[in-house]
């Protein structure tokens, strides 16, 4: 468990893909009001498949740390394939039990990718 841990923080203080794409092919932005988490996601899309993937924004450590854990697992992964992910590919990458209260942290990435893979529009 403290393995899992270190690599949350080490994600959280050091997140990959952290930054913006140029021209990306797909953008959301989406929020967490009830703690105030906030993530922009942008796709690049070649051939059907994320060719590369960035996000910016602020939030805790398991919900940082899931969008710099997801970004490295989805490269190269086709629109279809992610289309399928779901919370237990986030909670696997996470390695710990996520109680409750930070289940929507941990969830966040994951939402504003599968909104952007699904071609939602941020105000929808």
């Amino acid at each position: 468990m403290d393995l899992y841990a270190e690599e949350i923080l080490d994600h959280y203080k050091h997140p990959r893909h952290y930054g913006h794409l140029d021209a990306p092919t797909m953008v959301f932005h989406d929020r967490n009001p009830l703690c105030g988490d906030e993530i922009e996601l942008e796709l690049k899309i070649e051939d059907g498949k994320v060719a590369d993937i960035a996000f910016t924004g602020h939030g805790c450590a398991v919900s940082r740390a899931a969008a710099s854990m997801m970004s490295e697992e989805v490269i190269g992964k086709s629109l279809e394939e992610l289309r399928h992910w779901d919370k237990e590919d986030i909670l696997d990458l996470l390695g710990i039990e996520v109680g409750p209260v930070r289940l929507k942290c941990a969830l966040l990435p994951l939402k504003a990718m599968k909104a952007a893979v699904w071609g939602l529009t941020d105000d929808e």
